[in-house]
């Protein structure tokens, strides 16, 4: 693709203003709520306020319409807003601006860079609001894709374009786990999504869980929990945008979103303040609504894959409550982090009895199905007789499966425990397993739990002309397809 010049950037810019502007004045601010007379807009559409005593501009959405009265909401904070103020309506809903210079940049809830590197300078946008792809041109899942996290690859293992949730109470490694699933997959790019969280997580995730590598071929979302709900809201939508660009392109992108409880509470704010009445522990219907249409424009489509991890804070340690019960129902696995673990210090703390990945035997061998069941009931034998043995009421001999599971008690948790720095290959976390239950696992299961191929060997034009436009993926080896593995191991 040709370099553009400047005054082709000026005449794109001159094409897309639309000369008639539909207005009108703010009559009322009452918390969250915005209301206007005017401007003609339908719902989602994004304004602009005016506010001259500040000299700013913010931008606002429209959430709800009255008669003639527009209800908005500020991506930004409101102070300085006073009746009067005039209200454009802009005639779009919000897009973000996406091209392969996306990866290494993080971006705002709106889609905007905030790490002073420049725009992103884009003729193409994405909705932020979308449909998911339809069912019937999803491709199945049958491939194995990696984590590098051995309790997962081994005994909860995920598909590329499978959709998992991990959840836990606050402080039991949710955060840390999504750090070690970015560094270490072999997808061929990350979209990492930080919605409600602590604001001092963001250079902590950039330089101590991605790194300089891991970055080059990630896009993070940030929305940290100061941010007003609507751009906590968005955020999640931005993200989820930015991610199926990437497997439009005939990827395989890894989204990693923390959390959906916060873009549940984001959702419940704005539902509160417009006049949703609550529903379940205070939930409005809106939250319920919109999680399964945010959930699943996840997965496969017909040209590459989006495979998710979605955290989730439940109140108290309940599993049951409201969020973790209806994300639970969308999604196709969910894996349990569990406090009694972690306080063990044994760390993924995992409970791998509670947690199931629902593809798991879609994507792996008979003989690898036949050990991790092997695994598992020697976990569960254990669990079952834990009391019996630590009082020492249990009689070595008594019992034959307890005696196994007694002897095999050390190497399982050998297996399970894994440092933050730790990667693991699948080949490597097989063997372990195989190990453990001596067992052997046969080459040819191996061979077909690799990557997918580069998006050039996928068709896509772009790559395979070797374009330095804006298609091009900075740090992607083509021979590799980014991921690292070489094309004699790809299909």
């Amino acid at each position: 693709m040709e370099n553009k010049t400047i005054l082709d950037k000026y005449l794109e810019t001159a094409e897309q203003v639309d000369p008639i502007k539909c207005t009108g004045r703010i009559i009322k601010v009452q918390g969250l709520l915005i209301e206007s007379r005017g401007p003609q807009a339908i719902i989602g559409e994004v304004c602009r306020i005016d506010i001259p005593k500040e000299k700013t501009i913010i931008q606002a959405e429209v959430v709800g319409l009255r008669d003639d009265i527009v209800q908005l909401m500020a991506f930004e904070d409101t102070a300085g807003i006073e009746v009067g103020n005039l209200v454009v309506a802009s005639g779009e809903r919000l897009s973000v601006p996406v091209s392969g210079k996306l990866l290494g940049r993080v971006l705002d809830s709106l889609g905007r860079p905030t790490d002073g590197k420049g725009d992103i300078e884009s003729s193409v946008s994405y909705p932020a609001v979308a449909d998911a792809p339809n069912p019937l041109t999803r491709r199945r899942i049958t491939q194995w894709i990696s984590t590098g996290v051995r309790a997962i690859d081994g005994l909860l293992s995920a598909g590329r374009g499978q959709r998992l949730g991990i959840f836990s109470g606050s402080g039991v490694g949710k955060s840390t786990l999504l750090g070690m699933i970015a560094r270490n997959t072999n997808a061929d790019v990350n979209v990492v999504a930080l919605i409600g969280e602590r604001g001092r997580e963001v250079n902590d995730f950039i330089e101590n869980d991605l790194g300089p590598e891991g970055l080059a071929r990630s896009v993070l979302i940030v929305s940290p929990s100061n941010a007003p709900p609507l751009a906590r809201l968005r955020g999640a939508y931005v993200a989820t945008a930015v991610a199926e660009y990437f497997r439009d392109q005939g990827l395989d992108v890894m989204l990693l979103f923390d959390s959906v409880t916060r873009f549940a509470r984001a959702q419940r704010e704005i539902g509160l303040a417009t006049g949703e009445p609550p529903a379940t522990r205070g939930y409005t219907p809106s939250v319920f609504d919109s999680m399964p249409k945010l959930l699943e424009r996840c997965g496969t489509s017909d040209k590459g894959t989006i495979t998710g991890f979605y955290t989730i804070l439940v109140d108290g340690d309940d599993m049951d409550e409201p969020i973790a019960d209806t994300v639970r129902g969308i999604l196709d696995g969910h894996i349990i982090l569990s406090r009694r673990i972690a306080q063990r210090y044994h760390y993924p703390a995992i409970d791998v009895l509670a947690s199931i990945s629902r593809l798991a035997s879609v994507i792996t061998g008979p003989v690898t199905k036949k050990v991790a069941g092997y695994i598992r009931r020697l976990m569960a034998v254990y669990a079952e007789s834990e009391d019996m043995i630590d009082v020492g009421a249990y009689h070595p001999g008594s019992n034959p499966a307890i005696d196994e599971a007694i002897a095999k008690k050390k190497p399982i948790d050998d297996f399970l425990i894994q440092g933050i720095d730790e990667k693991s290959s699948i080949p490597e976390t097989l063997a372990a397993m195989a190990a453990i239950a001596e067992m052997e696992i046969p080459p040819e299961e191996l061979g077909i739990y690799q990557p997918s191929e580069s998006a050039a060997e996928k068709g896509n034009p772009e790559v395979e002309n070797g374009s330095s436009g804006e298609q091009d993926f900075p740090g992607q080896n083509t021979s590799t397809g980014g991921s690292g593995i070489p094309e004699s191991h790809r299909e």
